[in-house]
């Protein structure tokens, strides 16, 4: 269903019951904030949250072969992966730039059966479940289908669109999984399974990843059966401080946690051109050398576009070319933005920012993100969010918290 345009998750009328203050957000209809983005960031970090990040998009990869295939279109190392494991991975392209990221797990044949699916008629031994963000499906898919074998032996389904995804997230959402879908269900840390057997009938995958850097869940399920389980999660959790959580908590969480927002902090150069950007294009075009991302690179295999990304590593011995990096102010002052200027001591211009904000859980101390040349963890330097105003800070690898 469409609002105006918009596209609406199967969990609108919740949103809207509970009095969610719902916004665009690429071209979705979703909550910013219930209460306020401070409280549910912090109650996320103490309790639990529970989010709906319906929008993602939920792909299904197999065939004879499909981990080899998607090993070499993946950063990541995914041939040894078995079933029931979560990994996360870039995608470049020929040129080596980032594409977009994704969390993915591998599954049985079993696994995707007792998922409840029974359309499924690949002969495939394994399949792959991948989460691309919301708006690089069709990008993805298009990415994918250009690199699939032309015999047909390996297949992309898009399930999107039939798809709904719930996030529990936070240290108690162990206790409500079991309490509400047994504790069969608590997997863990990277781990996805096939949701088994629960009172409330409910089937589908559930993986224990998740983008605020807590110990927590990602819940895929049918969209008709969104709305009961998003009731019965609150319900249930509500002994455990459970709250709903929007958009604007989801983003502050993950900055603290130094979690790349694709589109932000990196943008595939093809789709430079595609909307209003606070920083320049240019400078988002990056590998995954330069985004200093401590996981979801090897360069032990053979992948797409690895030439820059070695280049890169080996221009970074020689002390040259920019990594992301994060910056916690030493004094008050506006907070870090994307597209604010990063001065060393003399003034001179060696970075921008391209996520930041207050951080809740340091008590509103200003804290960013973005690509500095020439420095290290500790090296203090200027964030300069205008030309009249210069604010010291210290050069931090994430997390912050």
């Amino acid at each position: 269903m469409g609002g105006g345009g918009l596209v609406r998750t199967a969990l609108y009328d919740e949103h809207e019951a509970a009095g969610a203050n719902l916004v665009d957000f690429h071209g979705f209809e979703l909550p910013i904030w219930y209460s306020n983005i401070s409280e549910e960031h912090l109650n996320t970090r103490a309790n639990a949250g529970l989010f709906d990040v319906s929008h993602m998009g939920f792909f299904r990869f197999s065939g004879e072969g499909v981990l080899e295939w998607f090993e070499g279109l993946a950063t990541q190392r995914v041939s040894h992966l078995k079933p029931g494991r979560c990994a996360y991975t870039h995608f470049l392209d020929e040129d080596g730039f980032i594409i977009d990221d994704m969390i993915f797990s591998v599954a049985s044949r079993q696994d995707i059966l007792d998922t409840g699916c029974t359309d499924w008629e690949s002969p495939s031994e394994v399949a792959i479940l991948g989460v691309p963000n919301a708006s690089m499906i069709p990008t993805m898919a298009a990415h994918f289908g250009q690199h699939l074998p032309a015999d047909g032996s390996l297949t992309l389904e898009d399930l999107s669109a039939r798809t709904s995804i719930l996030a529990l997230q936070g240290p108690a959402s162990p206790a409500i999984v079991s309490a509400v879908l047994g504790d069969e269900n608590v997997v863990r840390h990277f781990r996805g399974q096939p949701i088994r057997e629960n009172e409330l009938g409910v089937g589908g995958w559930i993986q224990g990843t998740g983008y605020t850097g807590e110990r927590g869940f990602e819940i895929m399920v049918p969209n008709e059966a969104a709305p009961g389980l998003w009731r019965a999660l609150l319900e249930g959790g509500a002994e455990h401080g459970i709250c709903p959580v929007g958009l604007g908590a989801r983003d502050t969480l993950r900055l603290e946690k130094g979690f790349l927002l694709s589109g932000q902090d990196f943008l595939w150069p093809p789709l430079a051109d595609a909307g209003e950007h606070a920083v320049d294009p240019s400078l988002l075009a990056r590998d995954s050398w330069e985004t200093n991302v401590p996981f979801g690179l090897h360069l032990g295999h053979e992948f797409l576009g690895k030439q820059r990304v070695v280049a890169s590593a080996a221009a970074a011995e020689q002390g040259e070319g920019a990594r992301w990096w994060g910056v916690r102010q030493l004094e008050k002052g506006p907070f870090p933005r994307p597209g604010a200027q990063v001065l060393d001591a003399e003034g001179g211009r060696i970075g921008i920012i391209t996520s930041g904000g207050p951080s809740p859980s340091l008590g509103r101390v200003g804290i960013g993100m973005g690509y500095i040349s020439g420095v290290t963890e500790g090296d203090e330097v200027l964030i300069a969010p205008n030309p009249r105003k210069q604010v010291r800070a210290v050069v931090v690898r994430a997390p912050f918290v």
